[in-house]
């Protein structure tokens, strides 16, 4: 048994204004057929003046109506952001709570990319663990592409999307209860895919270059310049990793790894979810393959929105295990297990 028994009550997801990819991809990028080739046929963006507070509030309350609990009811809110914040030495989690009408409840603020959601159940675990008078926790994860630091279809090789989602967690809750959380973190890769300007080490970007001129992924070919077998090496342990991440999540459980009937992975393009597939083990259609190419790339909202969707639908069956996993940038690679 897990050391402290907690699941999930309700979920609730906010997305922005969706967008067809092939309509849009030619104001994006100058080679519009690459994007496609990733499989997304939608993707969401907020309309102008939607802050992230908004888009996370918007979520929450969906869930809290779900749950039918009231914000006084929360004894703490946890916040998983994974794009650039709205502003710097500002906390998007008193934002939200600002947004909610929540005063004295204590708040988390995750900032570990797309990991910061998934590993945020092994946090809430620890809070449970430490506190008998917390009993119920919010859990809100908010991606919102800053247009201003980055290319939505030029980033990496996902079309990345505007959206929240928000899980109620509550003590001895039987449903979607939670099992184990894995890390693995390979420091070697930290600087991939980060913004080049705008934080401390280069606040000013030269003349004549900015975020949006930056090259991302041209600079995670750099780290491998001298030594293309290990980056070969590393492309083939991308996936191996997830799966190492899945299995050391059960091992953690003591639950049986033949268990598993579901992969809800990042929404990435159709090749990469291809190969997590396989690594992993399971058909495609136990993955979030098709749901994410309607979607798009919600950072560390991901897993959560797709959840709340699979949910809603009725896919899943009691007794069920639901594996929450992915990469996020640092790099990290993670999973957290639900039982239906």
């Amino acid at each position: 048994m897990p050391p402290v028994q907690f699941g999930v009550v309700s979920l609730g997801a906010a997305l922005g204004e969706p967008q067809d990819v092939a309509e849009v991809a030619p104001s994006y990028v100058k080679d519009p057929e690459r994007v496609m080739a990733w499989g997304y046929r939608t993707f969401h963006r907020v309309v102008d003046g939607t802050t992230s507070a908004h888009l996370g509030a918007r979520a929450a309350s969906r869930a809290l109506e779900r749950a039918r609990i009231e914000v006084g009811e929360i004894d703490l809110l946890v916040v998983a952001a994974s794009d650039v914040p709205d502003y710097l030495q500002w906390d998007v989690s008193s934002a939200v709570a600002r947004e909610l009408g929540m005063i004295g409840t204590p708040t988390l603020l995750l900032t570990q990319a797309c990991a910061a959601t998934v590993t945020a159940f092994q946090q809430i675990a620890g809070t449970f663990a430490v506190r008998d008078d917390v009993r119920t926790v919010l859990l809100v994860a908010i991606n919102q592409v800053s247009e201003g630091h980055a290319n939505r279809m030029n980033t990496n090789t996902c079309v990345s999307s505007d959206g929240a989602a928000a899980a109620v967690l509550r003590r001895d809750h039987a449903t979607l209860r939670w099992l184990a959380t894995d890390q693995f973190t390979d420091p070697e890769c930290v600087d991939f895919f980060r913004v080049e300007y705008g934080g401390a080490a280069a606040p000013i970007a030269p003349d004549g270059l900015g975020n949006l001129e930056f090259d991302r992924l041209a600079a995670v070919y750099r780290q491998f310049r001298r030594d293309p077998d290990h980056f070969t090496r590393f492309t083939r342990e991308l996936n191996q990793r997830v799966a190492l991440v899945v299995d050391n999540a059960f091992a953690r459980s003591g639950t049986d790894r033949a268990r598993l009937t579901r992969l809800i992975y990042l929404n990435d393009n159709h090749k990469a979810m291809v190969d997590v597939a396989e690594a992993v083990g399971l058909p495609l259609d136990r993955t979030n393959f098709e749901l994410g190419a309607s979607i798009g790339h919600c950072g560390a909202a991901d897993q959560l929105i797709c959840l709340d969707t699979y949910v809603e639908r009725g896919d899943l069956r009691k007794g069920d295990v639901v594996a929450l996993a992915g990469i996020g940038y640092g790099m990290h690679w993670f999973c957290t297990l639900l039982e239906v």
